[in-house]
């Protein structure tokens, strides 16, 4: 594991899975905001490299996914606690991601790009970057999206502090929504939209796609 201060409270990165002070601490949060990064956006082709993880207390773990690993038990363990809700922005994804790379079935779910489509309905933009500015007025540098993940012990330190802000305002953003989507009264639909999502992710690793059209 290797430790160095940043913007968070605290910051570890660690080789194919968290350690018990770590899954002990993010387990003490009733929330974890959550993202991946991957070599590309096919599943089952382009592997999982990153997984980060950050809780209430702004406290955000990075997991460097090793070629050819399959299962990071205590990672697996926190993202199937039941009592623990995770926040995505664009679950469908990341969900997919963790279950094709590490067999997780993560639950339960709240995604911030489907809350903020129920909610933000005056703005055609809905991107992570988009979101953070309006609702916690963060402007993220994303500049590091596009790069090479999977290298994975020589990531630079600008892809991993990259990867940790796309989840440190996620909570923060998530509250904002949850707040306008029980005052347009959608919150009930949310919810349900939500619930969806480890089917449309089952249905995107097995290549099935517009499958509700005429």
């Amino acid at each position: 594991m290797k430790e160095f201060s940043s913007k968070p409270k605290k910051f570890a990165v660690f080789d194919e899975d968290i350690d018990i002070e770590w899954e002990a601490l993010l387990q003490s949060s009733t929330e974890l905001a959550v993202d991946t990064e991957a070599m590309g956006l096919i599943h089952g082709r382009d592997r999982l490299c990153l997984v980060q993880v950050c809780d209430t207390n702004d406290n955000v773990a990075c997991i460097r996914i090793r070629k050819g690993q399959t299962s990071s038990p205590r990672l697996k363990k926190l993202m199937e606690h039941s009592s623990i809700e995770k926040v995505f922005h664009f679950a469908r994804f990341d969900v997919a991601a963790l279950a094709t790379g590490l067999s997780i079935n993560v639950n339960p779910i709240f995604c911030t790009k489907i809350a903020s489509r129920l909610a933000r309905t005056y703005s055609p933009r809905h991107g992570l970057k988009e979101v953070v500015m309006e609702l916690v007025g963060i402007e993220l540098d994303k500049q590091a999206q596009s790069s090479d993940w999977g290298k994975s012990e020589e990531l630079s330190n600008e892809q991993l502090i990259y990867a940790a802000n796309d989840t440190r305002y996620l909570l923060a953003a998530k509250h904002r929504l949850q707040e306008m989507l029980l005052r347009e009264e959608r919150w009930e639909l949310a919810k349900s939209c939500f619930k969806c999502i480890p089917v449309m992710s089952t249905l995107d690793r097995m290549r099935f796609h517009q499958i509700f059209e005429h």
